[in-house]
Parts: structure tokens; C-alpha cells; sequence
């Protein structure tokens, strides 16, 4: 039996921010090095906020620094090289993906679950709802939400307990995209503007329609190595969260193909004369498991040859998104704080976490003032186990000018909420 290979908990977290494309070895800041870059991580969450902003632009800037918007959206809507979908969010998913995305479209209201029954009741009965806005789109598209919001109405009407309650049309455009009837063709600032998706999607996207077992397998192994290294649950709740039926079957599979091999991780490794020696304490619990394409780049990590450095990350971030594991991997609790009520917010609105070599040492809490070209960053907070020499507080500086940078601010400005240990250089 093939001994089970050990790692330290160092090289653990290096491979992570490897495969994340935060170390050192930036791509370039052109559309094919934005695009390599996107392949990489599978999927850009978006989010509608522009308090800094947008997070899927927040998320490429981290990896290739500043690099002109117009690029992302030439791969977007003009490429047709990505296209929205729901990842495990609403996110930009690559075209070359489209098989993996397809069987989601084609089950989408047709399963015995029963959000799904009850999804698929309302659709029956809006029918001429429905029928309405596919016939316009097809006649007169890409149509704009709020053409499509003013027409028909619905025999039916959606009652929710939330935002969504009675509002017909913007429901039935949802289930549409989600089913994959529909895709959004551009977008002008927040507004979207929808039509078939056979008009959006390119020639060459790849039509196979795969079978589930096909899809949990791929989506499998595009998470593991999105991931680095991940536990059953990690895969499970990366990329396409929550689609991964029978995940433990296809990963004992992938195993015996060699596809991927199990690990275990410790925070402490013993050796003498060149063995590892399993210590007593410091194995992290689970199943631990890596890509087999991924052990050269693991053994060049184990052999220290590593080189990080200081970067801020989207709060949606694929690096960062996961609470359970930011605070197994970094010690690095870090929440959302959006929607809690402004006097219960610990550190800010819309905070970016800071990545610093292979460490998350600390957070800020900017805000973009557009109209004056101001990046206020109202505080820098710490965390324990940060260093406060100079030296570091020079690269997190470095890291806020390439933001504002970024977001072609003329000023930075800094409140009063700095480490005191920083102060003088962060001023």
C-alpha cells in the first residue's frame, strides 16, 4: 500500500495562494494573461457593489495589478471567452466550461425537489408571461431589464417573504438564465441587457451534454486544483458549491486513475537522515487531498522555493471566501460585514483582507470617493500575529497605492484608525 504522502502546513498554504496566482510570478496584465488568469480560478464571483469596486474586477487586479477594465469585458462580451452563469454565485464562468454548466440549465426546475416543483408550477402557470418575454427578446434583443420589466403580466404572482415578492418579471427572467434560455449579452453599468443564449454564446462553444457522474468529475478536479490542496468539503463547497452528488464515489475513483492523491497535512514535521517522521501532535483531521499535476509545483514549495508578496483581496475573493478555512489554513477570521447593522460592524463595511508572503496579516477599510478621485482608507487593522516593522509596513502602503492606482485615485487619504507601529509610514 502507497504510503500517504506528508506536507507541512506551510507548504499547504503556499500551494493554495500559488494556484490562486498570488505569489510573486505575476501574469501579465493583458487580455491573454487576464484570461490565463481566470482559467485558473475557474470563476469570478460578482457582486453589485462599488465601494471600492466591483469585486470580479477587485479579484484579476490582486493577481495582475493594475490593468485596463475594457480588457476583462473584451473577454466577456466581445470574446464571448466567459459568460454569466451562477458558480456558486452569480459569477463570470468560462465559455470552455459550458458542458459543465449545461446539466445544471437542463435540470433546473425539471427535479423532484421541491423548490424545484414549486418553480416549475409558477412557470406552467405564468406560461404567457414566459412566452411574452422570450418573443421579445428573440424579436428586438439584447433587451434591457427594464424594457423587459414593463411587459406582461403574471396570472401568478411570485410571493416571497423578500425582496423578490411580486416582482413577475424579474423572476421569470432568473429562471430563464437559469435555465439557460437566456444570457446576458452586455451590460451597461448595473443594467443588464438579455438575449438567447444561442445568440450570445460563441461558434465554438463546446456542446456535449455530459452526464452527472462526467460533471461531478471535472468539477472535481477544476475545484481540487483551484483549491491547491481541500478536503472532501472544500471540493464540495468550491466553484460550482453545493452540485457535487456523490462526490466521495468520483473522488475514490479519481484516486485509483491517479488522478489525484490523498495527503496529510501537519503544522510540524520531524525528519531524520532525509525520512519524515510523523510527529505524535499537529495533523490537520479529514481527508486531505491534492491534484496529482500539482506534486512537482508541491516539492518545489517543500523545498522552499517559494516567493510571496503583499496584496489586498476582494472580500468576495476565491482565496478568502471560505471562513472555515481561512481560519484552519491563515487563523484569520474574517466576516462579511455588509449587511450587519453599522453600529455591530468590528472592522467596516467593505473590507479587503490583506495578504502579506504566505500570511493574511491584517485588513483595511476603503472607500472609493470617485467624484473627488479620492481612495479613503478610513482604517488598518492587525492581526495578532502581524509583524510591525517598517519594512512591512512599507509593502501594505505599496499594495493601498497600487489600488488606488488601480482605480485611478489622484489622493489617498488615511483616518485615524492606523497601527500605531505603521503610523509613520502610513500617513
Amino acid at each position: 500500500m502507497k504510503a500517504v504522502r506528508v506536507i507541512s502546513a506551510a507548504t499547504a498554504r503556499r500551494l493554495a495562494i500559488v494556484k490562486q496566482q498570488l505569489d510573486a510570478a505575476r501574469r501579465p496584465a493583458t487580455v491573454e494573461g487576464i484570461f490565463q488568469t481566470i482559467q485558473s480560478l475557474g470563476c469570478l464571483q460578482l457582486d453589485p457593489l462599488q465601494t471600492v469596486a466591483r469585486s470580479h474586477t477587485l479579484v484579476v487586479f490582486s493577481r495582475v495589478g493594475p490593468y485596463n477594465v475594457a480588457d476583462l469585458d473584451k473577454l466577456i462580451y466581445h470574446d464571448r471567452r466567459l459568460f454569466e452563469y451562477w458558480a456558486h454565485a452569480a459569477s463570470h464562468v468560462l465559455t470552455q466550461d459550458y458542458p459543465i454548466h449545461h446539466l445544471r440549465m437542463r435540470e433546473y426546475a425539471k427535479t423532484d425537489d421541491p423548490w424545484h416543483v414549486h418553480i416549475a408550477e409558477w412557470i406552467a402557470a405564468n406560461k404567457p408571461l414566459r412566452d411574452t418575454i422570450l418573443r421579445e427578446i428573440k424579436r428586438n434583443g439584447p433587451l434591457s431589464a427594464r424594457v423587459l420589466s414593463e411587459m406582461g403580466e403574471a396570472p401568478k404572482s411570485w410571493v416571497s417573504s423578500g425582496w423578490t415578492n411580486d416582482r413577475n418579471v424579474s423572476r421569470m427572467i432568473d429562471f430563464l438564465w437559469m435555465q439557460g434560455k437566456i444570457m446576458v449579452a452586455r451590460r451597461e453599468g448595473l443594467n443588464k441587457f438579455w438575449d438567447l443564449s444561442e445568440r450570445v454564446l460563441p461558434a465554438w462553444t463546446p456542446r456535449e451534454k455530459l452526464s452527472e457522474r462526467e460533471v461531478v468529475t471535472r468539477a472535481a478536479q477544476k475545484s481540487l486544483q483551484a483549491l491547491g490542496v481541500g478536503t472532501e468539503r472544500h471540493i464540495s463547497q468550491h466553484y460550482i458549491e453545493g452540485r457535487y452528488p456523490r462526490l466521495r464515489e468520483r473522488l475514490d475513483e479519481l484516486e485509483r486513475a491517479g488522478e489525484i492523491e490523498r495527503i496529510e497535512i501537519r503544522d510540524s514535521i520531524a525528519r531524520r537522515n532525509g525520512h519524515t517522521l510523523p510527529p505524535p501532535d499537529g495533523a490537520w483531521k479529514g481527508t486531505w487531498y491534492v491534484h496529482s499535476a500539482d506534486l512537482l509545483l508541491l516539492e518545489k514549495l517543500e523545498r522552499g522555493e517559494f516567493q510571496g508578496r503583499t496584496v489586498l483581496l476582494s472580500p468576495f475573493d476565491n482565496l478568502a471566501r471560505n471562513r472555515v478555512r481561512n481560519l484552519q489554513f491563515w487563523n484569520f477570521d474574517y466576516k462579511i460585514e455588509i449587511y450587519v447593522p453599522q453600529a455591530k460592524r468590528k472592522y467596516g463595511y467593505y473590507v479587503l483582507p490583506i495578504l502579506h508572503n504566505d500570511q493574511l496579516i491584517g485588513r483595511i477599510d476603503p472607500k472609493m470617493d470617485r467624484a473627488q478621485g479620492v481612495l479613503q482608507i478610513n482604517a488598518v487593522y492587525l492581526e495578532p500575529h502581524a509583524p510591525r516593522d517598517m519594512k512591512t509596513a512599507r509593502a501594505v502602503r505599496d499594495a493601498i497605492q497600487e489600488l488606488g492606482e488601480f482605480l485611478g485615485a489622484t489622493e489617498i487619504k488615511y483616518g485615524s484608525k492606523i497601527p500605531d507601529a505603521w503610523r509613520q509610514v502610513l500617513r
